[in-house]
């Protein structure tokens, strides 16, 4: 089936950290409609499963603002810039936000959240062959880090402490990697 054809794109809010647009669109069908969305911001992020030699995944619990609460996620940002790899920033944001830097790295996936409605894309990231190193983050105050053991994912899964739709996709994502889903 052939993408509608985009008529007019239209931005109608903006905020300092994102837009909303308004696209007039044509379906393959003739029927016309507008839909809103948050379009591509045109940076990239990762997303970071951080698993340690024993086998626990590495977890920070920082405060969401969108849901006024503190719960625990997987390390993850922003790709500083063009020079920067997937690899180089997955590993720049584990050492901000764990503690911990990785000797291996591998690019698992691209995923999406809430696509219907914005653009906003990370890419998932395995570490492995921890070590412990720091780097100065851009948190407002020190991440508490934690771990988890893989065997026992699934409680985490159906508890109340990770929510977050994205840190859930990797961490499964990264289990089938590993041969262990």
């Amino acid at each position: 089936m052939p993408l509608p054809e985009i008529l007019k794109a239209t931005r109608i809010a903006e905020s300092r950290f994102f837009h909303v647009e308004a696209l007039d669109l044509r379906f393959s069908n003739g029927v016309e409609r507008r839909y809103e969305r948050l379009p591509p911001r045109g940076r990239e992020a990762v997303i970071v499963v951080a698993v340690t030699a024993d086998d626990q995944v590495v977890l920070v619990r920082e405060y969401l603002a969108g849901l006024h609460k503190y719960e625990l996620g997987l390390p993850k940002g922003t790709v500083s810039g063009p020079g920067e790899t997937f690899e180089e920033a997955a590993n720049r944001e584990l050492k901000e936000e764990a503690g911990f830097g990785a000797r291996r790295i591998e690019y698992l996936r691209e995923l999406s959240v809430a696509p219907s409605h914005m653009g906003f894309t990370v890419h998932a990231m395995l570490a492995r062959d921890l070590y412990p190193e720091s780097l100065p983050g851009d948190e407002p105050e020190p991440p508490e880090v934690r771990t988890w053991p893989l065997a026992a994912i699934d409680d985490l899964f159906l508890s109340n402490e990770l929510s977050e739709a994205r840190s859930l996709a990797a961490i499964r994502v990264a289990q089938i990697h590993m041969g262990r889903g």
